[in-house]
């Protein structure tokens, strides 16, 4: 893909992501959370130029810097979004002002990342950003289904049936 391909692509899936997440979504762990990162990390390492070809060490290092950005930021999403059980046990989440100061800074270490790398002439191709992207999404999707299962109530399946046993978890706050 070109390079301009590859950032609409980017900013499309970001802009869908973070949209979807500012309203309350049902988190459900058993629905293939792992899909859309899986199918972004293999078009970003389909790109023969994920590392540039005359700097391999800074391009290696910068590459390792973008995937930790990537899997903190999306840490730092999954635990600052906030996720409650309600009374039937569906469990919901919903992102908020946090979430949003965790992207603006994940954003600027990926901005400050691509200076560094520009600043000592490595060419960066849009498929680190990508990658880091995929590694964003797989954290933060993993940790809010581990956080919803250890939500929901001991013997619950899906909460289809009202049960007079099941009591409804509080709102968990941030």
């Amino acid at each position: 893909m070109s390079g301009l391909v590859d950032a609409l692509v980017i900013a499309a899936v970001a802009a869908l992501v973070i949209a979807r997440q500012l309203r309350a979504s049902r988190v459900d762990g058993e629905r293939r959370w792992w899909l859309l990162p899986l199918i972004l990390a293999v078009v970003a390492l389909r790109e023969p130029g994920i590392l540039d070809a005359h700097h391999h060490t800074a391009s290696a290092l910068l590459l390792g810097a973008e995937l930790l950005v990537g899997l903190s930021t999306g840490a730092g999403w999954a635990w600052t979004t906030r996720i409650w059980v309600e009374a039937d046990g569906t469990v919901w989440s919903k992102s908020g002002m946090a979430s949003i100061v965790v992207w603006v800074v994940g954003i600027g270490l990926r901005l400050g990342l691509f200076a560094l790398g520009a600043a000592v002439g490595v060419h960066q191709d849009s498929s680190a950003l990508l990658l880091g992207l995929a590694g964003t999404l797989l954290v933060r999707a993993g940790i809010l289904a581990r956080r919803g299962q250890l939500l929901r109530p001991a013997g619950s399946t899906k909460g289809a049936y009202r049960d007079s046993t099941m009591r409804p978890a509080g709102k968990e706050r941030v």
